[in-house]
């Protein structure tokens, strides 16, 4: 196979392991354990001992590679992404019945595309807590439906499905006995009455498709922003390898960026701050060295960009449209929306030629709301030069989203330049 192959056959099996954001923390830290790097647990002294650490926190997963020589004289290479993508989060009593069906009652999480969850089979994943305290990874395989109503009973133009009413999957007919936990409980191993609490969410049960005349796309489900988080892992793995500079390598993959960020988990809340402070602080580096350190630093905001879209151009500002298939988009916002400035955009595309990759720019139209990213936070609370970047994407929020299979490997080779430095 080629290098373009490989790499989009892994990303699929990575998407396919990571149906939420604990099993994508999950899978990127079983990834960088066989890789040789060590298991950090917060409760216990901080390593900084040369070679690679990593850390799980809930949904987000933090990996830290200290090279020989590394001291409060360093500073930090950050690749900042995110695990968390757009679903149906289960509700905490989520059996009820309508019209002799069982249903699931769920509460939409983050700014899912509401259209494209339906007709589709849905898994349901992410964690379980027993009253033992074990914490518990399930992944059910297709289990629910959100089943359109028919044309004939809704005679609109334009399909406006209400949150609540409409938006609450179908798990059997006819057992009114029937429990969505019960059966999540079997293919976690334990009984229902065991599970104390859980944090799960629905997610596209189909595997991800290599597609087009060329075969130069990639559909699948989470993209936004699992292309992050696997194009980081990749260029970590890749880089530590063989890495002789004096920086500490950091990859950064946090939860809740599509609810805003904000918990113990998300990019606005300690987890970052508290990775690079305490191993700045196991490699000797004084309150005031700390901060030098972080006026050393610089940090890739990695997460997806809007490709232009050929039946909806308009939308688009006239001389700024990224497109699929010509590289990873530097994304520029004059609000703050984004964090890239000159000089870290310089120092992206600069990267960027260094490995051979194309680069485009990303500017929104003025009469379009922004999105942002954890890049703002980021720079905010840490004041870390910090660039936006990531692949151009169609879709983005859906249950299904597109992406270039080139794009997704240019990423990958942009970000391992850019720690490579």
């Amino acid at each position: 196979m080629s290098e373009l192959s490989t790499y989009s056959q892994s990303f699929i099996d990575f998407i396919a392991a990571s149906p939420s954001s604990y099993h994508a923390a999950a899978e990127a830290a079983r990834q960088l354990e066989l890789a040789g790097f060590t298991r950090q647990h917060e409760a216990e002294p901080w390593q900084a001992t040369p070679g690679g650490h990593v850390l799980v926190r809930g949904g987000a997963v933090m990996a830290w590679y200290v090279p020989e020589g590394a001291g409060p004289h360093s500073g930090f290479k950050v690749v900042g992404s995110h695990t968390d993508s757009p679903g149906l989060a289960l509700k905490p009593q989520p059996d009820f019945q309508s019209a002799g069906w069982q249903q699931v009652a769920v509460e939409v999480y983050g700014g899912a595309l509401l259209h494209t969850w339906f007709d589709r089979e849905l898994t349901v994943a992410g964690q379980l807590v027993t009253r033992a305290g074990q914490q518990l990874l399930v992944n059910t395989g297709p289990l629910l439906r959100l089943p359109s109503l028919a044309i004939h009973l809704y005679r609109s133009d334009e399909f406006k499905p209400e949150r609540q009413a409409h938006m609450q999957p179908v798990l059997t007919v006819g057992q009114p006995g029937a429990s969505v936990l019960s059966v999540v409980a079997e293919h976690a191993g334990v009984r229902a009455e065991d599970i104390a609490a859980f944090n799960l969410i629905t997610a596209d049960a189909a595997r991800g498709k290599v597609f087009g005349a060329g075969e130069e796309f990639i559909a699948a489900g989470r993209m936004d922003n699992l292309s992050s988080v696997f194009a980081s892992l990749q260029a970590l793995l890749r880089v530590a390898q063989d890495y002789d500079g004096e920086d500490v390598l950091v990859m950064a993959a946090f939860d809740h960026e599509e609810v805003g960020s904000g918990s113990r988990y998300g990019a606005a809340g300690p987890i970052l701050a508290d990775v690079l402070g305490r191993t700045a602080g196991a490699l000797g580096a004084s309150a005031d060295q700390v901060h030098q350190m972080y006026a050393r630093s610089s940090c890739v905001s990695a997460d997806a960009a809007h490709s232009v879209h050929p039946n909806y151009a308009g939308k688009h500002d006239p001389t700024h449209q990224p497109i699929i298939g010509a590289g990873p988009v530097t994304k520029i916002n004059g609000n703050q929306r984004y964090a890239s400035d000159a000089s870290t955009v310089a120092l992206w595309e600069a990267a960027c030629a260094r490995a051979g990759v194309p680069a485009q720019r990303f500017v929104g139209n003025n009469g379009v709301p922004c999105g942002s990213t954890i890049g703002p936070i980021t720079a905010t609370r840490l004041g870390i030069d910090t660039v936006d970047v990531g692949v151009p994407m169609l879709s983005m929020h859906s249950a299904r989203e597109m992406v270039g299979a080139r794009d997704q490997l240019w990423l990958a080779q942009g970000l391992e330049a850019y720690l490579k430095g």
